[in-house]
């Protein structure tokens, strides 16, 4: 797999982005390094990515040797693998995304699709929940997608689920909120206190979720980059890397 046109250079670099500087190819393998391995699960998580392209870019990455397909011959499902040589690249998308945290201007780094952030939330550690069903509803004012309610739903023992549809449980915890205020917190880019302190972000609800905000409210792992650009008003954090 390489570049439409390949730089030409004697240069490592350019050479890592004639074969990675293909549309979607980056941002495939970093949703294939959060777990995903099936095609619609991997369209799900990339957003804006066609089934056409998806499946020409996978093919294209097979050709490189970053992935392998693999076909269970009892279901035929079909797995998508990292190979030894994408996995290698994780320190460089590491260091690449705590560079964007860094420099990229906190307004540009939050524009995202929202249905794709969401779908994204099956992975949100649920470690701090108590053992017991909640229900979390997610309200985004001024939504720019389909939907402007989302419902996170624990059970213990299944997967965490992420509903448009009102689930039929009473719901434990209301989040209000703007997408742009969301990201920020998820980002790093701004903290709770900010958002709620500047009535961009409501919670309310279950006294034990509302007592451990902070430990299962959404957190991106760049969240903790030293230095992260703030949303603007703020100061910058400096944490560890």
């Amino acid at each position: 797999m390489t570049s439409a046109k390949p730089y030409g250079l004697l240069c490592p670099v350019s050479k890592a982005c004639d074969v990675l500087g293909a549309r979607w190819t980056l941002p495939i393998l970093c949703e294939m390094w959060a777990g995903e391995t099936r095609f619609n699960d991997i369209r799900r998580a990339v957003g804006g990515v066609s089934p056409t392209v998806l499946s020409r870019r996978l093919t294209e990455m097979e050709q490189a040797g970053l992935v392998v397909r693999v076909k269970d011959p009892a279901t035929g499902t079909i797995d998508y693998m990292r190979t030894q040589k994408a996995i290698d690249l994780e320190p460089a998308l590491v260091a690449l995304g705590r560079w964007s945290q860094r420099n990229i201007d906190a307004e540009m780094a939050l524009s995202y699709d929202l249905s794709t952030l969401m779908w994204a939330m099956r992975r949100l550690d649920t470690s701090s929940f108590p053992n017991r069903r909640i229900v979390i509803r997610f309200k985004f004012n001024e939504s720019s997608g389909a939907h402007d309610k989302y419902w996170l739903l624990f059970r213990p023992g299944f997967p965490l689920e992420i509903c448009v549809d009102v689930p039929g449980f009473d719901v434990d915890v209301f989040v209000e909120t703007t997408e742009h205020s969301f990201a920020a917190v998820i980002l790093g880019r701004s903290t709770i206190e900010r958002e709620i302190g500047d009535e961009r972000l409501f919670i309310t609800g279950d006294a034990f979720m509302m007592e451990n905000l902070s430990d299962w409210f959404p957190r991106s792992n760049y969240a903790n980059t030293g230095d992260v650009l703030q949303t603007r008003g703020a100061t910058h954090t400096v944490g560890s890397c």
